[in-house]
Formats: C-alpha cells, structure tokens, sequence
C-alpha cells in the first residue's frame, strides 16, 4: 500500500513537470515577450544612439564653421612631364586648375566631354556654363554630366538653364521604380572629368565651384596625347548607357594598351570594381615606401590588412588624412582605425591648413595614381569613379615633392598620444563604428 502511494505521489510529480516549467518560464518569458520586438528596440536603441551622436556633432562642426575664416595653404609649382606618348601635368591648386580647363575648351575643335559630379551655382559654375555655351554656339559638340542626387541643394534653375546647344544628362540613380529593390543602382556618378578633341584630358578629385578653386586642397592630372582617347571613351559609354537611344555619342575613340598609363573605371551596374584591387596589388608590392592622401579614410579590411601588413614588413606607410574635413561624421568614423594603424607602424598625418580632398597614391618612387576614388566603401565597391595609373620614375617624383610639402606642417600622431585622447571621444568613435559599412 505504501509502496502504491509512493508511486502515485511520484508520477503526479512528473506529470505536474511540465506544467511547473511553464510556469517557471512564464515567469521569466511574459506571454508578450518577442524575439523579433527584442532585436528591434536594441536596433532602434543603437540607431537612435548613433543618430544623437552624429547630430551633436553636426551641430558642433556648424557653430566651429560659423566663425571659421578661409585659410591659404601651401602649394607648389610643377612642371609638365613625359611619360610615354603623353605629357603630365599635376595640378594642386583649383584656380590654376580653371584656368587650363577653360582654355582647353576655348580652344576645343570637335568636342567637349565635361562630367562632375557637384556643379556649383557660384561664380566659377557659371563661368564654366558660359564658355560651355559659346563653343556649342560655334558647333563644337559639347555634352555634360552631373550626378543629380551631388547637387541636390544646388537650385534647379541653374541645373536647367544650360545652353538648349548643349547636350546635357543630368544622372540619376534610379530611373524606374524597380530600381529601389536594386542595390547596384544606388551607385552615385562620383567621376571628375574634362576631355576635350579626345585628346586633352582632365581627371582628379576637384568639382566645379568656386569654393574648389581658392579654399580646398585637392589634386588634379591633365593629360595631353593618346591616353585621353580612353579617357574619352570612358565618357561616351556612361554617356550612351543612360542617355536615351536618340541621343547617343557616335563618335569612336580608340581604345590601346598602354604600359605606361592605365585607366581604372567602377562600374556598378556590373559589379566590377577594379580601383580598389588596383590599390591592393600596388600596395602589395611595395618595398620601400607607400604615400597616400585620401580625403576620406574609411577602408574594408582587406585594404587595411594591405597597409599594415606593408608597415611590418618595413614599408614606410604614410596616409595623410583632414584633420578637419566636410563631413565630420566622416572623420570620426576614420579615427576608428588610427589605433590600429599606428600599432602597425602606420603613421597618420593630419592636415590642417585647408579641407585636403585628394585620392592619389605614390608607392616606391615608380608607381602613382590620381583619381576620383575615395578609400571607402563607397568608392569602392559603390560609386561610378575613375583613377588614372602611371608608371613612371619621373612623375613619381613629383608626387613625392608634392606629398612632402603637404606634410611640412601636420599633425603626426602617435600612438601613446592617441591612446589618451579624452574618454568621450572614444566613446563617439565607437558609438560610429558600426557606419563604417555604410560609408
């Protein structure tokens, strides 16, 4: 009998086992508990973090700016060089840029390709649109492109108002509504070009605007000879891609192979983005020196694994950076990888006379490039953008004395020094690391 009761005691026990762990569970879990309602209150939370973040510092940055005063800096006259069949002419100073830029379409014969991705309405924009427009008047065939969504603030009036001569695309990420589900058309047209007869050619990171032109340091490569029929070629398939089939450039510009100079062009709708393998296979191979001015420092892993794997091995890395740029989300979000850097041996140079908005790179004293492609992601494996690639021992040099008199008075850092920086600023750093992927 006992031994009956004992049993019966012992499988109520077990049968009420479930039923106490759902109790016990429900206790720790409420019937209105959802993973799902989890994950987004800690997404909307971090969101709303990194949007509080961004926007003091937005507001920061706008009172500093208010009372900020332009600023000369230091430049440098270079002297045309021959590479090949072509002759080289670096530019870093925008007024002296403009200037050969409109006295090549004031001597334009046959064609003007002109494509910028911000186009201000200012007095060098309308400068550029007037001489534009006086050789389309003559017959010359003149076409322009600018990327619609980099000149959202600009008035439409003036995006408008060109010469009815001119043949103009205006571009546009997405076209038709189906383009929003697809994520190669959220590419930017970021490309800075000027070519005109198909054989004088303009490519670098300057933008058309009077702010350009006297207050920001950036680098600019003109091109006289055979390799700005690629140039040009370049023009006319972007041009004939979005523009509509009645419109389309006819006119052929040879393509060659040239050991000498090479064009480097992402293109997005098919996913190639040769730019970014560019800078790792040069950066590979470097032995002695890398020397890399980048307006904005925000790579993937792969590209910094290429710097600091080149710092271990001796390599003297020196990335030169705004101290203080346009975009200081930006710049918070590139501070994010200066710890790492300088543990490598990378040294971090901040430039601080001006907003330095050059993509150029120059790697033992034989290989450089100039472009229009930032290090990040965007630029990367984003944004339509073109770099030009130059072997050459000559104009390596001039890439050189150019980078040493942007580096005569910066901010090096160190990493002792870095690693005391104040408590908040790491804390914003971290809080912005996370749009490092989107940036």
């Amino acid at each position: 009998m006992e031994r009956k009761l004992r049993a019966s005691q012992f499988h109520r026990k077990k049968t009420d086992l479930p039923s106490q762990l759902d109790t016990y569970v429900s206790k720790l879990w409420p019937d209105h508990f959802s993973i799902r309602l989890l994950l987004r209150n800690i997404l909307v939370t971090i969101f709303s973090v990194q949007l509080f973040t961004a926007t003091i510092l937005l507001i920061i940055t706008a009172i500093r700016d208010r009372h900020k005063k332009d600023r000369s800096f230091p430049h440098i006259d270079l002297k045309e060089v021959q590479v090949g069949e072509n002759r080289l002419q670096l530019y870093d100073y925008g007024r002296e840029l403009y200037k050969d830029m409109l006295e090549a379409i004031d001597n334009a014969e046959e064609s003007i390709y002109i494509e910028s991705y911000i186009w201000k309405d200012d007095e060098a924009g309308w400068e550029f649109k007037a001489h534009l427009a006086q050789k389309a008047a003559q017959g010359i065939d003149v076409y322009v492109i600018f990327d619609q969504i980099g000149n959202l603030v600009v008035p439409q009036e003036f995006k408008t108002s060109f010469d009815p001569a001119i043949h103009l695309l205006q571009y546009q990420a997405f076209g038709l509504i189906q383009h929003i589900i697809d994520p190669r058309r959220y590419a930017l047209d970021h490309r800075k070009l000027l070519i005109v007869d198909g054989h004088t050619s303009f490519i670098g990171g300057y933008n058309i605007g009077s702010l350009y032109a006297n207050t920001w340091r950036d680098t600019h490569l003109r091109i006289k000879g055979p390799a700005s029929a690629e140039i040009a070629r370049s023009f006319t398939d972007f041009w004939n891609r979005f523009c509509p089939r009645d419109k389309q450039i006819s006119r052929h510009h040879p393509r060659r192979f040239d050991p000498l100079i090479n064009l480097h062009g992402n293109d997005a709708l098919r996913l190639t983005f040769p730019i970014r393998d560019m800078y790792i296979e040069a950066i590979h191979r470097a032995e002695h020196s890398i020397y890399l001015s980048n307006a904005y420092f925000v790579p993937d892993g792969s590209l910094l694994d290429a710097l600091k794997e080149a710092a271990l091995r001796g390599v003297d890395v020196r990335i030169l950076v705004p101290w203080v740029s346009n975009h200081v989300v930006t710049d918070w979000i590139s501070h994010s990888y200066f710890s790492e850097c300088l543990e490598a041996g990378i040294k971090i140079l901040g430039y601080r006379h001006a907003m330095l908005h050059a993509k150029t790179c120059t790697i033992d004293g034989q290989w450089s490039t100039v472009g229009t492609a930032n290090m990040d992601r965007l630029s990367s494996i984003g944004n339509y953008e073109i770099n030009v690639e130059v072997y050459s021992s000559e104009f390596a040099q001039q890439m050189e004395r150019l980078f040493a008199c942007d580096t005569e008075d910066v901010i090096e850092l160190s990493a002792k020094q870095w690693h005391k920086r104040p408590w908040y600023n790491k804390l914003s750093e971290h809080i912005l690391a996370p749009l490092r992927f989107m940036m």
